[in-house]
């Protein structure tokens, strides 16, 4: 018989599941008609898997939260997962995945983007629950659907906002009169001119890095794509790291990371001294993932080959790195010229064969 408990208007039901243990649910309902169908409904279930051997239904509940538990500690994306889950569990909450189907992916995504959601990012959503059911079949080997493939929403081309070396500049010198983030300076330039993410700069150990060599070194747990990787330091990263240096030997000598405060700790974000410098600097709209983009900008319009920027950024594919493709135009220019010689060269044949005919 249904039951509540006292701090929930939810009615809850206990019964007897298909290996004779005692299981207590939530209806998910405060109707009682509708928890009395539910129970009837899981008893039932139960005993037709004890009696005949039926396939055991599963609920979405019990698929996520299975999935979290024995995923987490070995992924590098479980605080977003953990988060993703939270949205994917609001919405299907104890719903039968036997019968999990597209009108179901459908609505989710339409109550998603009622609520003003990116495709970018309900894509996320829908890949990490394609990812869980998958998991289930292959790991549980339970026998439920996947509607979710083949349902991923069309993406606006990426966003791609960076500035040129005046702005950066200005930037730079905002930065140094920001008191209270003395390393904000220092920040803004090793990450124009070298292209590194945010964390992969604040995580920088010194045992990472190579003044003599002009390198800093990036292992698998440091990136974003789990892969190794080195990145050349240029003249002016070179000084930056020099300067971060001789601040470690005056205010915190054994501290293990290149961005530090005085006390030795880590530095953790520099989102609210960045925002300011912008301000200072009249730059508007630009985030600090916006330095990569400029780093790359900057590389792709002196003519470096995508290939190139793609590996010094560490990216996976020349994909990613193609949407900075329009910023040197002189290469698909080039290109055209040939067409024009070709013209030039075809026209000339003609004329002659005329020539020679009359």
């Amino acid at each position: 018989m249904p039951y509540r408990r006292k701090d929930s208007p939810i009615w809850w039901v206990s019964y007897t599941d298909a290996n004779g243990k005692r299981v207590r649910r939530s209806t998910g309902t405060s109707n009682r008609k509708e928890a009395d169908a539910l129970e009837a409904k899981w008893k039932l279930q139960a005993f037709r898997v004890r009696q005949w051997d039926e396939e055991p239904s599963h609920s979405f509940d019990e698929l996520l939260l299975g999935y979290l538990k024995n995923t987490q500690s070995e992924k590098r994306s479980a605080e977003r997962d953990r988060y993703i889950a939270r949205h994917l569990r609001s919405f299907f909450e104890e719903r039968e995945l036997e019968s999990f189907n597209a009108f179901d992916v459908r609505a989710y995504i339409e109550s998603r983007k009622a609520t003003g959601t990116s495709p970018s990012t309900i894509n996320r959503e829908l890949a990490m629950l394609s990812s869980v059911i998958t998991y289930a079949r292959r790991e549980w080997e339970w026998n439920i659907p996947n509607p979710v493939i083949g349902r991923k929403l069309r993406q606006p081309e990426g966003r791609v906002r960076w500035i040129s070396r005046e702005e950066a500049a200005v930037l730079i010198t905002a930065a140094e009169s920001e008191p209270k983030a003395p390393h904000l300076a220092d920040f803004i330039r090793l990450a124009l001119h070298t292209g590194c993410r945010k964390q992969e700069l604040l995580g920088l150990e010194w045992t990472r890095t190579d003044l003599q060599r002009r390198l800093l070194f990036l292992e698998a747990e440091h990136t974003k794509t789990a892969r190794r990787r080195t990145v050349p330091i240029n003249a002016v990263a070179r000084e930056v790291i020099a300067n971060r240096l001789q601040f470690r030997v005056q205010n915190c000598p054994s501290s293990p990371w290149v961005f530090a405060h005085k006390n030795g700790a880590r530095i953790k974000d520099v989102k609210r001294g960045f925002a300011t410098a912008c301000r200072r600097a009249e730059i508007a709209d630009f985030r600090i993932h916006d330095l990569r983009h400029t780093c790359a900008a900057w590389l792709v319009s002196a003519g470096v080959p995508l290939t190139e920027v793609r590996d010094l950024l560490g990216h996976t594919t020349v994909i990613m790195t193609e949407k900075y493709a329009h910023l040197a135009p002189e290469n698909v220019r080039a290109a055209v010229a040939r067409l024009e010689d070709e013209s030039r060269f075809g026209h000339a044949r003609e004329f002659a064969l005329i020539k020679e005919v009359s």
